[in-house]
């Protein structure tokens, strides 16, 4: 029993570090952020449709149900190209810095959703990572359109995660991943043939290199990490998993000072801001365990 315990926190780890590895390979691949989040939405949701074929999972969901997972598959293509986008504006290191802001837009996005008021230590939190974020900022003004890119990635991450929130209570995560990725294609093909003059040869040329990347990028980082992540929370705490995520930008900030130390070493202002973001994201996530735990102390529930 405690093995099997040790090995699912060590599956967590890995889909963290996996997680962390998503922005390394948003530097290695040459194409831009629009064609790299179409091939990956693309790759992820064929391998997925290929998942659910083999598993026999049932895929119908009524048309009202469907368009709700196509707004949802827009905002998560959103995120996406604005978190490339951001890297390839800026660097890695800051693009994951101001990717940890998402918990402070989620303090203010979960109340609307549910309904709640917003709790004092979120606020708290919240300022904090302001903070943080104007120290990056004012230590790396050179990077100021990689910072905003970053931060819209993190909002629209965090609207994508509370919407999801509210779509899993009904709903098979396999099959809401599924739709998705296939409405963030449409939405992409759509906006490309609009906007962008459609597809042109040079689209569908890839060299071996980001055709080697982009499938790493949506097999492993996208359709294993999301399977991978709804099995490790039937036996770890989502307590315990978010927390543990929060260690995402930790891990893609060491691989990127391993792998390209030329270009992401960063000013003292950027670490410190970064320090401030991490460690309220962190104390976030011990708060409420805290007070989840005595409310259901309160109510009479056995809480290990």
């Amino acid at each position: 029993m405690q093995n099997d315990k040790f090995k699912n926190y060590l599956h967590l780890h890995f889909l963290v570090f996996i997680a962390g590895f998503t922005a390394i390979l948003g530097q290695l691949i040459t194409i831009g952020s629009i064609p790299l989040v179409w091939y990956r939405m693309l790759m992820a949701g064929l391998l997925m449709f290929f998942y659910i074929k083999f598993i026999k999972l049932k895929i119908k969901v009524d048309q009202r149900t469907m368009l709700k997972f196509f707004g949802a598959g827009i905002i998560i293509a959103l995120h996406w190209i604005t978190f490339f986008e951001a890297i390839k504006q800026s660097n890695i290191s800051i693009t994951l810095a101001m990717f940890s802001t998402g918990a402070f837009f989620a303090s203010f996005i979960e109340p609307l959703f549910y309904k709640r008021r917003i709790i004092w230590y979120e606020i708290l939190f919240g300022v904090i990572v302001v903070i943080g974020v104007f120290l990056i900022t004012h230590g790396e003004l050179r990077y100021i359109n990689g910072i905003i890119l970053g931060v819209v990635s993190a909002l629209l991450s965090s609207l994508f995660a509370v919407i999801n929130g509210t779509f899993i209570k009904t709903h098979s995560a396999t099959v809401i991943s599924f739709y998705e990725f296939i409405s963030g294609v449409v939405f992409l093909t759509l906006f490309i043939l609009i906007f962008k003059g459609g597809f042109d040869a040079g689209f569908f040329k890839l060299s071996a290199a980001d055709l080697i990347f982009l499938f790493v990028l949506a097999s492993i980082c996208t359709a294993y990490a999301f399977i991978g992540i709804v099995k490790v929370m039937r036996f770890i705490s989502p307590y315990t998993v978010v927390l543990s995520y929060n260690l995402e930008p930790v891990y893609g900030i060491t691989l990127a000072l391993i792998l390209f130390p030329e270009t992401e070493k960063m000013g003292p202002h950027f670490y410190y801001g970064a320090i401030l973001v991490l460690l309220s994201v962190v104390m976030d996530a011990v708060f409420k365990n805290v007070i989840s735990h005595r409310a259901k102390k309160r109510k009479g529930y056995k809480v290990d």
